[in-house]
């Protein structure tokens, strides 16, 4: 079902269909049914592509300053007020780099890499919910069809790095396929825990389904094991530093990346950050409440003596929802860049004793207490 988006999580009350409204709109403008339903089928996908790029922006300024400080440093300053153009110079200067092809290489694998790696990202946003009114597809497997997408990225790596025909960007694939295997099944068994909590695989019931009682309807209270094993995986899905052993520098040059350069070499750049980014979001969504308040709206309304459903009001609790949603996954995505200055890299084998023996017998426990716990105490554990 296509739900509101970004003009109607602003004005309207939940339930409003965007793609009615705007085909509505669009024939009341003088357009045939047909013409406006062809017009409205890129709308979605145009919506998700900037709001990735705006929120990878943002990472890359956050990233820059961020480990400026860390190091005792200014960072970007020059380009724009405190270096906020920065990314956006970054992005030009790949846009003008020369796109080279290694003479040995396989050009359409080498070529094809980079996009299986972002696009399978970039699709996962369908399903995120940025507020009540924000959502561009309620997928009824919403979360489990993320995992699926996500599961294609290694695909993109791996073939990268076998169609460069060098030996360091070889390795650098075999290590991405080997890491995403290692890490995939924990999380999943995660998810799943709140899944089953939820009754649901869609992203929007299962944000509803921590609202009520504000900050202790979050699922981090019941499911604080699987939220450190979530963050975990999500982390090692993304590459971030400790878990950046398919690109080490210091072992393999660049890893995958190692032939890439200009918009190509861009393309893993800018699927690293998206999806650093879509896994705060989901971190939020499952975990921490989504676009829920930490104290409950009828607290709030009841307090100032006005009516939860007074327009006003919906305006006011929606916009607030979505940027509730979004400073949850910044505050993620703050903690994901210091820990790039506060962990050193783990070695290849503890990286997969990490997955195989550690997050994957916890992540199965945490699953069947979860089973016990819902069948012991159904009311606060969602049976």
């Amino acid at each position: 079902m296509l739900s509101t988006g970004l003009l109607g999580a602003a004005i309207a009350p939940p339930g409003l269909d965007l793609q009615s409204s705007f085909l509505d709109l669009a024939q009341a403008m003088g357009l045939t049914p047909g013409a406006a339903r062809l017009l409205w089928l890129p709308l979605p996908m145009v919506l998700v592509l900037v709001g990735a790029v705006v929120g990878v922006l943002v990472s890359v300024w956050l990233e820059r300053k961020i480990s400026a400080a860390v190091q005792q440093r200014i960072g970007p300053e020059y380009a724009g007020a405190l270096g906020v153009l920065q990314p956006l110079a970054d992005g030009l200067k790949l846009v003008f780099k020369e796109d080279i092809i290694p003479a040995r290489a396989d050009a359409l694998l080498f070529s094809l890499g980079p996009v299986l790696v972002v696009v399978p990202v970039i699709l996962s946003w369908l399903v995120v919910p940025f507020g009540q009114n924000l959502l561009i597809s309620n997928v009824g497997v919403g979360i489990f069809l993320w995992i699926a997408l996500s599961s294609i990225q290694p695909i993109g790596l791996l073939m990268s790095g076998y169609s460069s025909n060098n030996k360091y960007s070889l390795l650098g694939g075999l290590r991405a396929a080997a890491q995403s295997i290692s890490y995939e099944i924990p999380l999943a068994l995660a998810v799943l825990a709140v899944v089953m909590m939820s009754n649901s695989l869609s992203t929007v019931d299962i944000v509803a389904q921590q609202t009520g009682a504000g900050i202790f309807s979050w699922n981090i209270w019941r499911q604080p094991v699987g939220f450190v094993v979530f963050w975990i995986c999500a982390l090692a899905e993304c590459e971030r530093l400790p878990f950046d052993l398919p690109e080490a520098e210091e072992e393999l040059v660049a890893g995958y990346q190692t032939e890439y350069s200009g918009m190509k070499f861009a393309l893993f750049y800018l699927g690293s950050y998206i999806n650093l980014v879509l896994s705060a979001l989901l971190v939020s969504v499952l975990y921490l409440g989504g676009w829920s308040f930490p104290v409950p709206v009828e607290w709030i309304t009841g307090w100032l003596g006005v009516s939860p459903d007074a327009p006003l009001v919906q305006v006011v609790t929606g916009s607030i929802g979505i940027v509730s949603t979004i400073l949850k996954a910044y505050l993620l995505v703050f903690f994901a860049i210091l820990l790039r200055w506060t962990t050193p890299r783990v070695r290849i084998d503890q990286l997969l004793d990490l997955g195989w023996k550690f997050l994957l017998p916890i992540a199965l426990v945490n699953l069947l207490v979860t089973a016990g716990l819902k069948l012991a105490f159904p009311v606060a554990f969602g049976g």
